[in-house]
């Protein structure tokens, strides 16, 4: 078996990730990083196209898995709770409702993204729909079906599915992706703003 062939393109993506990481960065800063996106290597995972929502090849490796819930749990303010939208198993990343931007910006009771059981190992999280549509257009996530078909109202913020990492530089990405979620769900708003 041979090592995985990187890109330039994502080591370079990859390393000016991990330059701007300071702890104070704004969405105007999350969405530069994502305009930038890879393209995801490979053809999509095969999903669930009705709910529950689940990739079902292509899966995370489970300390994959465990590296990125360590990070999300890490962020600040956030709280970890079985989810109250997911399947049974899925861990949801909320904030307090004093940290919470608005009802709007998370799927239930401050709960901005949840990551699936071992088993599946994607997450599902809101972005601002310009954000969300980059990631979708690179190949890291795809949109949740109640979206798709019109369950959910068409506004400033898309709920996705992001896939699983694959691995260690897919971490590095998703990671940047669940952080604009949170970043996203803290601040509240589309437009840039400085605290």
């Amino acid at each position: 078996m041979h090592p995985p062939v990187v890109s330039v393109e994502k080591v370079l993506y990859i390393q000016k990730l991990i330059a701007m990481r300071d702890g104070t960065t704004r969405m105007s800063e999350f969405r530069d990083r994502l305009s930038a996106l890879p393209a995801r290597e490979g053809p999509r995972p095969e999903t669930g196209p009705m709910m529950p929502h689940q990739q079902l090849s292509q899966n995370a490796p489970p300390a994959l898995q465990e590296a990125l819930f360590d990070r999300a749990r890490a962020l600040r303010g956030v709280e970890v709770r079985p989810s109250r939208v997911s399947v049974p198993g899925a861990r949801a990343f909320v904030l307090p409702e004093t940290q919470r931007a608005s009802p709007a910006m998370s799927m239930a009771g401050g709960e901005f993204a949840h990551l699936h059981p071992p088993y599946d190992g994607s997450l599902h999280l809101a972005l601002p729909r310009d954000v969300g549509d980059e990631v979708i257009e690179k190949g890291w996530g795809e949109a949740h079906p109640a979206a798709r078909m019109g369950l959910i109202p068409d506004g400033d913020a898309i709920p996705l599915m992001v896939y699983g990492p694959r691995d260690e530089e897919e971490l590095e990405i998703v990671w940047a992706i669940l952080e604009a979620s949170h970043a996203f769900a803290s601040l509240g708003s589309t437009k840039d703003r400085s605290t």
